[in-house]
């Protein structure tokens, strides 16, 4: 299954990239500083500094692959409906809420940005101003009326 990706997302990722990468140098210094001190079998900052360079490779790895195989979902057209890429504003209890429907690797609620997969994602894809959704979540189902589309 293909994963989306928004060109902010995409800057974001690839700057991560680029300070992971840029801390493997420091890593591998601090393996070779610990392995001057001698047994390694006692030595921790030798164990985690190579535990720090496993997890930085890793996340290494994991962007990079992400990166080939994702697709960047350009600027998208001027739409009356909600579509990836959208900024959301609805209307909850009385609470305004605004949200921005991206791929799910750049999701992070606490900073607007959901999954178009979530909950609030599935419930808002395809509507328009005014229509009321709901939005199903584990604890309850939520009653939303989108007010604007961005």
């Amino acid at each position: 299954m293909p994963k989306f990706i928004t060109p902010e997302g995409r800057t974001i990722i690839e700057n991560e990239l680029e300070i992971l990468k840029g801390k493997k140098p420091e890593i591998a210094q601090r393996i070779r500083s610990a392995r001057e001190q001698g047994d390694l079998s006692e030595n921790s900052e030798h164990s985690s500094a190579k535990e720090d360079l496993s997890l930085v490779e890793s996340r290494i790895k994991e962007i990079e692959n992400l990166l080939r195989s994702a697709q960047t979902v350009e600027d998208r057209e001027k739409s009356d409906c909600v579509v990836f890429g959208a900024t959301v504003t609805i209307k909850v209890n009385q609470k305004i809420q605004i949200y921005t429907l991206v791929g799910s690797e750049e999701a992070d609620p606490s900073q607007g940005s959901v999954s178009y997969k979530s909950p609030i994602g599935q419930a808002l894809l395809g509507k328009k101003v005014g229509e009321k959704v709901t939005i199903k979540t584990p604890k309850a189902d939520i009653q939303a009326e989108i007010i604007k589309i961005e």
